[in-house]
């Protein structure tokens, strides 16, 4: 780095003020996050075994969720027409990874009465000083180059500047969420995180959304669709922020869902850390990931499925269109022709050979079968029957 652009420490204050220095901004607005970036910071000095360049990716990160919220505050201040977006959420999809949940997203987003964030927009979702209204080309030039340092990227989880992507991207820059540790080790970090109250990060992407949709207003009077993991950290949070949104849960069997899971974060935490082996990321995703299955099956059984529409993968490879009508029915519309011409357009144009193969086993993550059908018990019974 420059010394225009020096990097700094991974300490909260040094963080904030070269975010201040660089972006010329001042306002943070409310600093309630305080509390979930304290954590996390130090979670990865004590957990993370970061190497150099690993911290330094990591300050970097942090820095610019930094910036991006300077960026929020000012353009809300300059803009406050903003906040009067009406923004309309259809449905929400509340799934472990791996599911068929990344397919179902982008499936109902690109019927043409839908919306959802684009990869980009997730990265970069204010617009850059002296950016022409619709023209974000220096955005794009960023998310470019940020796409581009994925290693594997094609084979996990295939993507453009342009697919409809998770909304994890915006939680992240609130410093909740389970994004970190997709890319980081921090089990302590987790374990906090289950009895902290995400709703404030809910409401800034309930923001960031009507930002979006006032940067495009073609998006007026369209559903979003919403989709990520990192609901699966805070379910009863994501039905009460988005009250009127369908919730919908793919399913499939964890022996699928973990090994590949565990497969597509290891290259990213090794990244950053060369320290961290494949079965300590193993055996922690998996209780991890059946501990959040544990926790909607809870919130199910208390409020009962009335918001929710379940969907086998198998269902899903084998009847997309049916699939996508029935979440229509339970959003109460009906598909139209338009929609489900702008839907199968899509499923033509996106079948899973057209992408390298994701190869991987769970016996290279320190799992066995008998280790994840014991995690994943409740959940097995429940929706793999």
């Amino acid at each position: 780095m420059t010394q225009d652009n020096r990097t700094p420490p991974l300490e909260r204050d040094a963080l904030i003020d070269e975010a201040k220095r660089r972006s010329g901004l001042d306002d943070l607005g409310d600093t309630w996050f305080f509390e979930p970036l304290d954590k996390m910071l130090e979670c990865l000095h004590a957990e993370a075994q970061l190497t150099p360049k690993g911290a330094a990716m990591e300050a970097e990160k942090n820095l610019g969720y930094l910036m991006n919220r300077l960026t929020r505050v000012d353009l809300i201040r300059r803009n406050p027409e903003i906040l009067d977006e009406d923004v309309k959420v259809g449905a929400a999809i509340l799934s472990l990874g791996r599911t068929g949940s990344t397919k179902t997203h982008r499936m109902l987003s690109a019927a043409p009465s839908h919306t959802a964030m684009k990869w980009w927009e997730g990265q970069f979702p204010f617009p850059a000083e002296g950016e022409e209204p619709g023209n974000p080309v220096e955005r794009r030039r960023r998310a470019q180059a940020v796409h581009d340092q994925w290693p594997d990227g094609a084979h996990i989880h295939p993507s453009t500047l342009d697919s409809p992507e998770e909304e994890a991207f915006i939680i992240d820059q609130s410093f909740v969420g389970t994004m970190i540790e997709c890319f980081v080790y921090v089990p302590s970090y987790c374990e906090w995180l289950k009895g902290y109250d995400q709703m404030p990060a809910y409401e800034e992407l309930k923001v960031a959304l009507k930002m979006l949709q006032w940067q495009d207003q073609s998006r007026r009077g369209k559903y979003w669709i919403l989709k990520s993991p990192t609901h699966m950290s805070a379910p009863k949070t994501l039905l009460d922020a988005f009250p009127d949104a369908v919730i919908v849960q793919t399913h499939r069997h964890p022996i699928k869902t973990v090994p590949s899971h565990c497969s597509m974060i290891t290259p990213l935490i090794r990244m950053k850390s060369d320290s961290i082996d494949k079965q300590t990321i193993g055996r922690f995703t998996c209780k991890r990931w059946a501990d959040m299955s544990n926790t909607v099956i809870d919130l199910r059984d208390k409020i009962g499925d009335d918001r929710f529409v379940d969907i086998q993968f198998q269902d899903l490879i084998d009847r997309p269109i049916e699939v996508a009508r029935g979440v229509f029915e339970a959003m109460g519309r009906t598909m139209t022709a338009e929609d489900e011409a702008g839907i199968q357009a899509w499923l033509d144009d996106n079948e899973r050979g057209k992408w390298p193969p994701h190869l991987y086993n769970y016996e290279d993550f320190g799992l066995s079968e008998e280790i994840i059908t014991g995690d994943f018990a409740r959940y097995i019974e429940r929706h793999c029957g």
